[in-house]
């Protein structure tokens, strides 16, 4: 919590926006940076920088909401919320400086010591095309503005669960 009692809340674009739809969770972390946000709300655009990340991580969050792109999860452009757990977390990973996927960011996140947030979340979307090059295919694209709306939403919920804003 942060001075006010409030949770304090991380929002982690990640991705790779020189491999085509990898760059979702950053362009989404683009949108959601340029608007205000309460005190104890933090939204990075961490692109490859898993490292970077899992060292913010060692500070008390609340509160962790990752964006990315996942594959094989269904139609492309399909925004799905997943709750992660410590169950989902693996131990035992070499530290990856270059690490951007989920995974590889929390389980180097156990390798230095940290431990997930309370809450941890991931937005992700259904990718089709990962390959070399710059730019959302249009359904990923078109994906974007549910996704920060999404995001919006969780840290509504969490800043203000009773419902009252």
């Amino acid at each position: 919590m942060d001075g006010s009692g409030r949770p304090r809340v991380l929002v982690a674009g990640i991705g790779n926006v020189f491999r085509g739809d990898d760059g979702f969770g950053p362009e989404v972390a683009r949108q959601l940076s340029g608007l205000p946000w309460p005190d104890g709300v933090r939204v990075v655009d961490y692109g490859i920088r898993g490292l970077h990340l899992a060292y913010d991580l060692l500070d008390p969050w609340d509160v962790l909401v990752m964006i990315d792109a996942i594959p094989d999860r269904g139609r492309v452009g399909t925004v799905a919320v997943l709750e992660i757990g410590a169950g989902h977390v693996g131990r035992g990973t070499q530290v990856d400086a270059h690490g951007m996927d989920p995974a590889t960011v929390l389980a180097t996140l156990a390798a230095l010591g940290g431990h997930l947030p309370p809450r941890t979340l991931l937005i992700g979307c259904q990718v089709a095309e990962t390959g070399d090059g710059m730019g959302l295919t249009p359904l990923v694209d078109a994906a974007v503005g549910e996704a920060a709306d999404a995001v919006r939403s969780l840290v509504t919920r969490e800043l203000h669960p009773s419902g009252v804003a």
